[in-house]
Formats: C-alpha cells, structure tokens, sequence
C-alpha cells in the first residue's frame, strides 16, 4: 500500500513536472509572438531578393492592429509603386493601381511568392498561430549571437491549418526574442532557414531588425528584409484597414 502511494506520488509529480514544461515552452512562444508584434504597429521596411543571376530590392510601409488586421503599401521600385495588401483575419486582398483592379487572394494563391520573394501570401496573412495551432516542446537550450537560447519544437496540432510539418525556434532567454526558426516539411525534411539578426531598442523594447531566409535546396536564392524604422502601440483605428482605404493610402 505504502508502495503503491510512493510510485503514484512520483507519477503525479513526473506528470506535473511534463505540464509544466510544455506550459513554459507555449508562454515562451507567446512572448516571444507578443514582442513582435504588440497591440498595434507602424512600419518602413526593405526587402532584398537575391537569385544566382539578378537582385532586386523593394521598399515598403506596415500598419498592423493586433493579429488580424494588416495592411502594406509598396514605396518602391516605381513599377510596384502604390500595390496595396490588405489582411482582415484569414482573407487577403491586394490593390493594383497601375490597372486600376482589386483583387481577392484566393485560398489556392497562398502558397505562391508573394512579390517574387522567398515569402508567401500564407506567411503575410499568418493564416496559421504558432501559439493556437502548434504544441510546444522545449528540447535544449544553445548559444546563438552570444545569447543563451531556448530551443523550441513546434509540432502542429492534429487538423490545424497549418503549411509545416515541424517549426524548430532558437528564443533568447534574456529578451525572449527569436534569432532562428527552421521549418521542415511533413517527411521532417529541412526547406527554410530564418537567421534573425541586428538586434536594437526600438522604443520600449529590444528586437532582431534584419530577417534573411534561406531556402535549403535553392542555392544562391535568399531574402533579406530589415526594419529601417517601427513604432509600437500606436493609435490607429479597425476601420484604417478597409478596402476602400486601400485606394486612398499612401
């Protein structure tokens, strides 16, 4: 009897112990989401495209209100000049002035390039929440860019949505920023390295402010984006990301 008490005591805390340890990895996950995205968020960005024989480099402006609402406008070249991409939750529009023609991003576009890059339309809309569609596991810690990190797996959650078959992230333990995710297919195969990088204050918080993905089986092919300025918790009103707004933004 006493025995028996014994070993169920000891379960009891192995499994406590278990629950505790996935809780901690999906709060790290959270945070780490959270720090990069706020309650609100303006944006002017780069991004470099860099192919075996030409490059090319467009240059944008973000607004974003929470994980459902954002919107991007296109600076440059002057021939992408004045595209708008709007996001309400999980639809995706994008405006084309030089056409003068609105358009509805279907649910078979999401994998395609968005703007020739190594991201998609699916990576823009966040279609899929590292926090609500994936368990978290933490699986060792490790140094990156002389920072201690958590390294984190992502496995999806039976029926999410979702385009990875495993996300692995690197979150420093300090700052609670990410500095590298690798995402693998369904056969557990490699296809993007994300390196995150430049790390600054930014205001009231410090974060990686250069983004270069990576695609494993296309060599010489990366992009590279970089915040050249972000402001977080501004004040900007739901009905800023409408699609009669995307018309008159600039």
């Amino acid at each position: 009897m006493k025995i028996t008490g014994l070993i169920k005591l000891v379960m009891l805390f192995l499994f406590t112990s278990v629950q505790g340890i996935a809780q901690d990895a999906s709060a790290i996950i959270n945070k780490a989401e959270e720090l990069m995205r706020g309650k609100s968020s303006y944006s002017e960005m780069s991004m470099q495209i860099i192919r075996p024989k030409w490059s090319r480099t467009l240059e944008f402006k973000g607004w974003a209100k929470g994980k459902d609402l954002s919107l991007i406008y296109i600076t440059a070249p002057s021939r992408d000049k004045g595209q708008v991409f709007l996001k309400r939750k999980t639809e995706m529009w994008n405006w084309v002035p030089s056409i003068e023609r609105m358009i509805k991003i279907p649910p078979s576009m999401m994998m395609q390039s968005w703007m020739g890059s190594d991201l998609t339309n699916d990576d823009l809309i966040k279609e899929s929440s590292i926090t609500r569609d994936y368990t978290h596991k933490i699986v060792g810690e490790e140094e990156l860019q002389e920072y201690i990190c958590w390294k984190i797996e992502l496995s999806p959650k039976e029926d999410a949505p979702v385009v990875w078959g495993k996300i692995i992230s690197w979150i420093s333990k300090e700052k609670y920023f990410s500095l590298k995710n690798e995402y693998y297919d369904e056969d557990g195969y490699l296809v993007n390295v994300e390196t995150l990088s430049n790390i600054k204050n930014v205001g009231n918080r410090t974060i990686p402010t250069r983004f270069e993905v990576v695609p494993i089986e296309k060599e010489g092919q990366k992009t590279i984006m970089e915040f050249k300025y972000i402001e977080f918790n501004i004040n900007i009103e739901e009905s800023f990301f409408s699609i009669q707004n995307m018309k008159r933004v600039r």
